[in-house]
């Protein structure tokens, strides 16, 4: 596999940074000649920056519809001139996944920090989590872990989002509830994402709860004298590190024994791994089931 330093990508890092199977990336290339390849003395296929870059604009057509034998007729140029068009499609979840790995890609805070306002002045903040940035961060954790970005660009995007959800989370004039409930917001030893915690802590205060916000990586052994000062009604955590995978239920059993109150588990691993039953643990798989939840109480 090759390194981004050396802006050379292998058909493996194209096929997870734009979302196309390697096999239709090379049908593309065999009977429309669409992006063909470069190769090393030693015959091995690679793609430079500008190759992923026009292939995440045929991507992008070709997610609105256009055909690629039409894209196959077109010039760069004309490609570039309707992406351009597309990219203010906030709607358009695809288009801004695409548009924010290409920003990361490229370290492009200016370009990310626009794309991010503008989806959530069009879609606001719970649709661009759930249709945008919980699919942009789930692929970018992927090819972190298969070395097809560095861990550089995963934290580029990741303290960007997390960054704009804690302005939003001060933005949120918290609505008077005469009986509001307590929540313990927390993450267990090495889980370290953050963002999925920090949207729940958003949920909670624009529902009226109150909340106690303890971050990453806390010590199973302080939970219950946390819980014994604070007294929460629910203790909310957020599984997300796919290296976490293997140990979910450990970690949940871990969790459990630390404490003595309901236990709200959401996070996409809990959506990809089967999970212990236990009549304190409730699992929220979609960003829906949280805001149902929540609303309900």
């Amino acid at each position: 596999m090759f390194s981004l330093h050396v802006k050379r990508f292998s058909i493996s890092d194209i096929e997870g940074l734009i979302g196309i199977k390697a096999h239709t990336i090379r049908a593309w290339e065999a009977r429309y000649n669409l992006v063909p390849p470069k190769r090393t003395p030693t015959n091995i296929r690679y793609y430079e920056e500008e190759d992923l870059k026009h292939l995440l604009n045929i991507v992008t057509l070709n997610e609105k519809g256009y055909k690629i034998s039409r894209i196959a007729k077109m010039s760069k140029e004309q490609i570039n001139d309707l992406v351009l068009q597309l990219q203010s499609d906030f709607n358009n979840d695809t288009v801004q996944v695409l548009r924010l790995s290409d920003a990361t890609l490229k370290y492009d805070e200016i370009a990310f920090a626009e794309i991010l306002s503008g989806c959530i002045d069009e879609l606001g903040l719970v649709n661009t989590m759930d249709l945008v940035l919980f699919p942009f961060m789930k692929k970018v954790g992927m090819l972190w872990q298969t070395g097809a970005i560095d861990p550089s660009q995963e934290h580029f995007a990741s303290n960007l989002i997390r960054d704009r959800i804690i302005v939003e989370i001060d933005r949120v004039k918290k609505p008077e509830r005469k009986d509001p409930k307590r929540f313990l917001l927390f993450l267990p030893e090495a889980e370290m994402h953050e963002t999925g915690l920090l949207f729940a802590r958003y949920l909670l205060k624009r529902c009226g709860m109150d909340t106690l916000y303890l971050g990453q990586e806390i010590p199973y052994s302080d939970l219950k004298k946390v819980i014994l000062h604070y007294k929460p009604d629910y203790a909310f955590i957020v599984l997300t590190s796919l290296n976490l995978g293997k140990d979910i239920n450990k970690i949940l059993t871990k969790v459990l024994d630390h404490m003595d109150v309901p236990l709200l588990v959401a996070g996409s691993l809990i959506s990809e791994f089967d999970i212990l039953l236990d009549d304190r643990l409730t699992p929220l798989k979609k960003v829906c089931e949280i805001v149902e939840f929540l609303e309900d109480l």
